[in-house]
């Protein structure tokens, strides 16, 4: 039985089913794009969805969120099912890509909240928030057999690690989580739309 009293509230929960969402999305439209049969699309909306946050909660000892309830296995099962059904002129490589983004900033801020509500370090809690945002894309793409996101030249982890760094920093200064996770979910998100739209990298290495 979980006795855990948790501090997260209805904004960081509505971040959680956004990014539950929008990540079984991606996974769907990652084995659409392959010609998969509808089994393969539900399996790919659910790893994508799951998987960040499946690592995460075994990190943290919290319980796996996903065998808690039905809700999660439900929206990406739904996710999943939408694309098959949809034409296939509404969803583009675009629409994958800003899916994506939003995906990663919710799910970002929420796995660093939900680090620092089980008493994590606040170090530990931003990793907690880029692996909860990048694991399920990582996984998503190996199955795809498509270049991992983490080797796209644009940024893409530092979104994450924006968003994940601002909820701890924020909630260390005493903002409600609430107010600390909409800042930065929406930053990242900006950081990320920057990126999609004028191309931001890092210097890579040249040596």
């Amino acid at each position: 039985m979980n006795d855990h009293a948790s501090a997260i509230g209805p904004v960081l929960t509505v971040l959680n089913l956004a990014g539950i969402a929008v990540f079984a999305l991606t996974g769907a439209l990652a084995a659409t794009a392959k010609k998969q049969t509808l089994v393969t699309v539900l399996f790919f909306a659910v790893v994508t969805a799951v998987g960040g946050g499946t690592f995460r909660d075994l990190l943290i000892g919290a319980p796996v969120f996903w065998i808690q309830e039905n809700a999660t296995l439900l929206i990406c099962l739904a996710a999943g099912t939408a694309v098959w059904v949809a034409p296939a002129r509404w969803w583009s490589e675009r629409a994958l890509l800003w899916l994506d983004a939003i995906g990663l900033c919710a799910y970002a801020t929420y796995g660093a909240a939900k680090g620092l509500d089980y008493g994590i370090a606040p170090i530990p809690a931003i990793g907690m928030g880029v692996v909860t945002a990048c694991l399920g894309g990582i996984i998503r793409d190996v199955l795809a057999g498509e270049p991992s996101i983490l080797m796209r030249p644009e940024l893409y982890v530092t979104a994450a690690a924006l968003s994940s760094a601002l909820m701890v920093l924020l909630a260390i200064a005493g903002l409600p989580f609430a107010i600390a996770g909409l800042i930065a979910a929406l930053a990242g998100f900006g950081l990320r739309a920057g990126a999609i739209r004028n191309r931001w990298s890092l210097p890579a290495y040249d040596r």
